[in-house]
């Protein structure tokens, strides 16, 4: 029997263990995983259950369960491949397979309207839950993400797979590239990438019949295979966990923890994951890779954070995350540049863009214990495309407050060719920060109808990650990052020099939802706005383009004063807020 407790896991060698488990059950579940399969001109491709059964755990805290049934859909004799891109938000998202036969490659333009975002295709696998007396007690289809939690199912398949861990949930992604490496099966549950993704399930035993959709089938060739899981679900009161995880998850769940969920600083807040998540790296934003990192600590919602903070859970430090994805930090330079600074103009440079605000919400300002006044806070990236990473070394003189920043430049080769100064890092000791900011680097500010400045945030230093895979399918892009852990991303305390870096189609999402980040629009009237994310506002970046730094999200203010409200219109073709 499999059980799947929906809470992270803290330590690195239980997640070594439970990547092992979970691989195991899928090589036994696999067909004919004795022999390599011979090479075919596209993937066959087979749905499959690792276990007969399974155990789902139901918290007080949550509306339900969730569904994950331990069925995987395996790759054989090819990957199962797709490039995924919009060209503007002004065009609907196209999705292509990828058919690999040999040295031949060849695509296939998936019907129109199949693919509705970048977290999967929709609707993958038809699901139907039955009670002990026969009686059918739910019914409902699931999406699949072919980048999702997953394992080798033959020794001899590839050791690693090549594609990024998880699908992007930004709505403002550009490209994305989804896989399930050949020899490899992925997990068809996708819930961890939905806002409303628990069923109502009592307590009790119950048969699963789960089976792909039959679009799916015609359109990839896959057998009419339904699998049978016996289902067993366990009601607690409460969450396990450690240092009182429990009672904030709870606190969490019944202070409405919705859309407007975010972390401290980085990102927006997710539900607890599965096992198979914790271990493989799905979670929606984090695009860990398939290894077993660590996990990171669950997010609470903003709302929360000052009674989080005194928590020994929250924040960063050594082995913990406020919740961006997992991976090592980069190591900056043994020492300071010498010499005069020279950026040759063949040197490949980042092009550093922005997305549209996203998440925009109105805070009473009892929430950050200023009464009287209102806020909108909101969620901004700034992404890389390319060709080349943007590189930040911070070197500190002994005693200093601050560190002397300076952005270097590399061929196509990896040999350094230049530098040039860029500012100053400082150190933030706040809870959720707890590591160097980079100045300069973003500017946000609250813009009227005619685009003249009404408001300005007080953001003004960040600690880089790449918390977002915004477009994979540029030149050069990285799709297993590092830096994406902030605990190593950015230094600690004692730190002589710190790398921070935004690799090629990554970018990093910050959340302005505290005082000093937030708009105050207590004496801004009423009325039609524009939130304005700037990239390097003062240029000292050197990037290949400048043109494409900025970027608008319209906005329109109503409301009285303590009861303000905020609607945010579809930008273009993308409405989600």
């Amino acid at each position: 029997m499999t059980r799947s407790p929906r809470t992270r896991l803290w330590r690195s060698t239980l997640a070594v263990s439970a990547a092992i488990a979970v691989t195991a059950g899928v090589v036994a579940a696999a067909p004919d995983s004795k022999k390599k399969a011979p090479a075919a001109a596209k993937p066959k491709l087979s749905l499959i259950a690792a276990t007969k059964s399974v155990t789902l755990d139901k918290y007080s805290w949550s509306e339900g369960v969730w569904l994950d049934l331990g069925t995987y859909v395996t790759a054989e004799g090819a990957p199962f491949e797709f490039k995924v891109t919009r060209e503007s938000y002004k065009k609907p998202i196209v999705a292509k397979q990828i058919i690999r036969d040999g040295k031949k490659t060849t695509t296939k333009t998936l019907p129109t309207g199949t693919v509705k975002d970048f977290s999967g295709l929709p609707d993958f696998v038809d699901v139907k839950i039955t009670d002990p007396a026969g009686k059918t007690v739910l019914k409902t289809s699931q999406n699949f993400c072919p980048n999702n939690a997953s394992g080798r199912v033959r020794p001899d398949a590839p050791a690693t797979s090549k594609y990024p861990g998880g699908c992007p949930t930004n709505p403002f992604t550009l490209g994305s590239v989804w896989g399930v490496e050949e020899g490899w099966a992925s997990n068809t549950y996708s819930g961890h990438y939905e806002d409303d993704a628990t069923v109502d399930l009592a307590a009790g035993s119950y048969t699963a019949k789960i089976s792909v959709a039959k679009k799916y089938r015609d359109l990839f060739g896959i057998a009419n295979k339904t699998q049978t899981v016996k289902v067993t679900v366990i009601e607690h009161p409460d969450e396990p966990g450690e240092g009182g995880w429990g009672a904030a998850r709870k606190a969490a769940a019944g202070a409405g923890a919705d859309a407007h969920a975010h972390h401290a600083g980085h990102g927006k807040a997710q539900p607890p994951v599965s096992l198979a998540e914790a271990t493989g790296g799905t979670a929606p934003t984090y695009n860990v890779g398939h290894g077993p990192h660590p996990p990171a600590p669950p997010a609470l919602p903003w709302a929360l954070k000052k009674n989080a903070r005194t928590s020994a859970n929250i924040g960063d430090k050594a082995g913990q995350t406020d919740g961006s994805r997992q991976a090592p930090g980069a190591k900056p330079n043994a020492k300071r540049p010498t010499g005069k600074p020279v950026v040759p103009a063949s040197a490949p440079k980042p092009d550093l863009r922005s997305l549209p605000a996203y998440g925009v919400t109105i805070v009473d300002g009892k929430e950050y214990d200023t009464p009287g006044k209102d806020y909108v806070a909101f969620s901004a990236n700034v992404w890389n495309a390319g060709p080349a990473q943007l590189v930040v070394d911070g070197f500190r003189k002994p005693g200093a407050d601050l560190m002397d920043a300076y952005q270097y430049f590399y061929d196509a080769k990896g040999k350094q060719i230049g530098y040039t100064p860029t500012g100053t890092m400082e150190w933030d000791p706040r809870p959720g920060h707890v590591h160097w900011h980079f100045t300069d680097f973003a500017s946000y500010r609250l813009l009227k109808e005619d685009k003249k400045e009404a408001v300005r945030s007080g953001k003004e230093a960040f600690c880089l990650a790449n918390t977002d895979a915004v477009d994979y399918t540029v030149k050069n892009a990285n799709w297993h990052p590092d830096g994406t852990d902030l605990s190593t991303s950015c230094g600690q305390e004692n730190s002589i020099s710190v790398r921070e870096v935004l690799d090629v189609g990554s970018g990093d999402t910050y959340t302005q939802d505290l005082p000093d980040q937030s708009f105050d629009i207590t004496d801004v009237p009423n009325g039609t706005y524009w939130i304005q994310v700037l990239a390097n506002p003062e240029k000292r970046l050197k990037e290949t383009s400048t043109s494409n730094n900025s970027a608008l999200r319209k906005i329109v203010l109503g409301g009285k004063p303590g009861a303000r409200t905020v609607s945010v219109p579809a930008h273009h073709l993308v409405d989600a807020n």
